[in-house]
């Protein structure tokens, strides 16, 4: 077995990340830095994903108009229906939304970010909601990956963050795995805040694309299992070098410390867990019991899935550790993207990076 470096840990990583670090860090994930509509593969079963990239392509390349003022530049009273100011795609997994939120972010000309759902909400706790306005206000285009609403909070944040932003003409595109009119259904009493999600929705153009998850289409339908962890990360570590031009950095931790980690860490700091990282190795994996924890450990799946970070696990296949309890509720559809995402990362070859589909979301 080839001699492996001394073994970090990722339960000794407490990144500490800075306000300005979290604007800078609002662009695309590494493999999507050239998305963009013409690499686009849609899947000719599926009509909706050609026709959804071109209207995505079309949106982009539309000039919005400009906020109509009244007498003494004054602006108009806004109306009832609030005008239009975004595309929201609906669809399952690895049907190629992330693919096209990126390619709209390249050809969207001007100043642009792109970011998780959580991402943005983070930088509202960081900067508070006045300072995040500001920091974004002049932006052409907003990306929003994975636009979720777990709580009330987060309802009322975006649905006035959304409101102020388009009226200065800011534009929004988003993914998500549910229409926008049924955000928070099963997760908090979402009928009480039906106002709020509904003008939020009510912006939006929503287009579904159909489709396959391609990330399940080639490997086998669960996650890879190996039955010794640092014998695999020791090959890796051999064969591999980091992102750095060094040796393959790894990790490796029980599951269930990685877990109990992630409730000291602040969800928005999770990409710079990750950080720099080639590999994750996790023992003795197990079943979730508490649905808190469930979500953290989504939320940390999604990261390292952004940053291509390959997963060596024994014990349980981790696109099963949620159980059926779990995926009754309200929250199925973010286990399911998990468990998607796992598989691809758990079965990645020797470069995790090497994925070059570009249909992912």
């Amino acid at each position: 077995m080839p001699e492996l470096a001394p073994v970090a840990h990722l339960v000794d990583r407490d990144p500490q990340v800075t306000p300005q670090q979290m604007a800078d860090s609002l662009v695309p994930p590494p493999q999507f830095t050239t998305a963009s509509f013409a690499s686009y593969r849609p899947d000719p079963e599926y009509a909706s994903q050609a026709e959804v990239r071109d209207a995505v392509e079309a949106f982009v390349a539309t000039r919005p108009e400009p906020a109509k003022r009244g007498l003494f530049g004054r602006k108009r009273k806004e109306p009832e229906t609030p005008a239009r100011s975004g595309v929201y795609l609906d669809g399952g997994f690895g049907v190629g939304k992330t693919h096209l939120l990126a390619a709209a972010y390249h050809a969207a000309s001007g100043r642009k970010t792109f970011g998780t759902f959580i991402e943005y909400t983070a930088l509202v706790g960081a900067l508070g909601f006045q300072g995040t306005v500001d920091l974004l206000r002049g932006t052409s285009l907003v990306c929003i990956d994975e636009f979720e609403l777990d709580d009330p909070g987060d309802t009322m944040v975006m649905t006035r963050l959304i409101k102020e932003l388009s009226e200065t003409g800011t534009r929004f595109a988003a993914t998500s795995n549910t229409p926008p009119g049924a955000l928070g259904e099963g997760r908090f009493a979402a009928q009480d805040f039906l106002r709020e999600i509904q003008a939020m929705s009510d912006r939006f153009d929503t287009m579904r694309i159909d489709g396959l998850d391609f990330r399940r289409r080639a490997v086998d339908e669960s996650a890879s299992v190996v039955d010794d962890v640092p014998s695999v990360l020791a090959t890796l570590s051999s064969v591999r070098t980091s992102r750095s031009g060094g040796p393959a950095r790894v990790t490796q931790d029980d599951f269930r410390s990685v877990v109990a980690h992630l409730a000291s860490v602040h969800p928005s700091k999770y990409v710079a867990l990750v950080d720099g990282l080639d590999a994750v190795g996790l023992t003795d994996v197990q079943a979730f019991t508490d649905q808190t924890d469930a979500l953290r450990w989504v939320a940390l799946v999604d990261r390292l899935y952004d940053a291509q970070v390959r997963i060596v696990a024994s014990g349980i296949p981790l696109d099963t550790v949620y159980p059926e309890v779990m995926l009754e509720g309200g929250y199925r559809k973010k286990y399911l993207r998990a468990a998607s995402r796992v598989v691809a990362l758990t079965r990645a070859e020797t470069d995790a990076s090497a994925e070059t589909e570009p249909r992912a979301s």
